[in-house]
């Protein structure tokens, strides 16, 4: 397996189509380019799905006032997209993929297992994100008169495959041309939108809703910061990777941040005041964002509004197909990036099929699969997180593509860490939409129970963000230590583990 690929290999041309070829690769450093403020674009793009406003709805659904749900929606987007943009300061000083970059502190072999994790997460998303896809396009499509509500999903189901498996599939630089679009286009037509329902709003109804207990608001919290900055958090590295070195910490991480914070935040707010203006509003806006939304927006309107809501879940799925694909390549799956990406796609795809053609429900199934895997990547985060505070030097690019290097083979402390930081955060999570996962919750007793009022706080997911984080920094210090003390341990050019 290559490490540092010559500029010829970075890239190949096909059918007239530039490809990007690089995979694990680091990237050398005549390639790197670019500032940390065009990380803005992507993260924006990947963020301004519709979805977001549901998020307003879900928020207030845990019985709080409106001041305590801006509350919990700012820290919880805001604190969720810094941890991301901290993880992508690993990206400037490694110039590779995140999951490559986690060698570091779990060992070459013992990084499959997170890789694995980080691979099945982003198929999560970005098969979730294509069916919202699906359903959005097809709704806006009946609201113009469609009939064949059934054609219209298989139209949007294969236009949505087309443009993001094929952004990519392509890969780095098509990306950042098509999310550039995206931000463009959607910033525009979002703010027209938000425009024309803001007569929904009443701001009487919205403020008179009663506070809600401490729990409440916290639980609110953790579902904002599980449900957006750590569903990205495995790949914040995948997108400042093509940085010099020299480009500025604080920028990476502030254009990181910034650019999915700010089209996040604006909607959840959107959705906090449409549901919280009437009951039957927040109920069309917890259930259907787009459909709800199509129904009080002008005729005129539905076909722009058709491209914002298509567009912004492409963004996302564009952005979670390519970190899926660098994330199942970490796992030692030996295909080039391209392939990587296009069985990512096509496994997108069947799931996507499954659930809009054979299935009544799936948001309890997907519910329950974001707070367990939600754990288990808040003690990976933790642990990366922590390796990236203790480390003073650029990583050993060599040593990431070898068990013998002086990141080792299996870190067996990290993976006790990670794997302490699992059991505690399950056993204070809750899951009452997924059945199959009704076992979680096994600690609660210590904090009043399953029925308790911190039961749907979900504090588990905090617990393994810190027990990855304070752990790692106290057991590990000396290891990373002795691995920049020692330097470079594969004394080899472009070698193979």
């Amino acid at each position: 397996m290559s490490t540092v690929q010559e500029p010829s290999q970075l890239t190949e041309t096909v059918g007239g189509l530039t490809v990007e070829m690089a995979g694990t690769d680091v990237i050398p450093e005549s390639r790197r380019k670019g500032k940390p403020s065009d990380l803005f674009m992507p993260w924006f793009a990947a963020n301004i799905a519709v979805l977001g406003i549901s998020w307003g709805a879900w928020v207030l659904g845990f019985g709080i006032s409106f001041s305590q749900a801006v509350v919990a929606s700012l820290i919880g987007v805001v604190a969720s997209f810094l941890l991301v943009g901290l993880i992508a300061i690993a990206g400037k000083r490694g110039s590779a993929p995140t999951l490559v970059l986690s060698r570091a502190p779990f060992g070459y072999n013992g990084n499959r297992i997170s890789a694995a994790i980080s691979w099945i997460l982003t198929v999560g998303w970005e098969t979730f994100l294509c069916v919202m896809a699906v359903l959005a396009a097809a709704t806006v499509m009946g609201a113009l008169g469609f009939g064949n509500h059934t054609v219209a999903q298989v139209i949007a189901l294969v236009g949505v495959v087309l443009v993001a498996g094929g952004a990519g599939v392509l890969g780095f630089d098509t990306l950042m041309k098509a999310q550039t679009w995206i931000t463009w286009i959607t910033a525009a037509l979002t703010i027209v939108y938000i425009v024309l329902i803001a007569g929904k709003i009443d701001f009487s109804a919205v403020t008179a809703i009663p506070a809600g207990p401490t729990s409440a608001v916290i639980g609110a919290l953790v579902m904002v910061l599980t449900g957006f900055g750590l569903g990205w958090v495995n790949t914040g590295a995948d997108y400042s990777r093509y940085l010099p070195r020299t480009a500025s910490t604080r920028g990476v991480v502030g254009w990181t941040t910034f650019g999915a914070a700010l089209p996040t935040v604006a909607l959840v707010l959107v959705g906090l005041l449409l549901a919280g203006s009437n009951p039957e509003l927040a109920a069309a806006v917890d259930a259907d964002p787009i459909g709800a939304i199509s129904v009080i927006l002008p005729t005129w309107f539905l076909v722009p509004f058709a491209i914002v809501a298509i567009l912004g879940l492409i963004g996302g799925i564009i952005m979670d197909i390519y970190s899926s694909g660098l994330s199942l390549l970490a796992t030692g799956l030996p295909v080039a990036r391209p392939v990587a990406t296009a069985i990512d796609g096509t496994i997108m795809t069947i799931g996507t099929i499954v659930i809009v053609f054979f299935t009544d429900s799936f948001f309890g199934a997907f519910q329950g699969f974001l707070i367990t895997l939600g754990v288990v990547i808040a003690g990976w985060a933790g642990v990366m997180l922590a390796d990236i505070t203790l480390r003073r030097k650029d990583y050993a690019e060599a040593d990431l593509f070898t068990a013998k290097g002086i990141y080792g083979s299996v870190n067996w402390t990290s993976l006790g860490i990670l794997v302490v930081a699992t059991v505690v955060g399950w056993g204070f999570v809750v899951n009452t939409s997924a059945g199959w996962l009704s076992w979680q919750g096994y600690l609660l007793g210590a904090v009043g129970g399953k029925d308790g009022g911190w039961a749907y706080a979900n504090l588990g997911v905090l617990f393994a963000l810190v027990i990855g984080y304070v752990g790692y920094l106290v057991l590990c210090r000396g290891r990373v230590a002795h691995q920049e003390k020692t330097g470079s341990l594969a004394h080899f050019d472009g070698g193979a583990a």
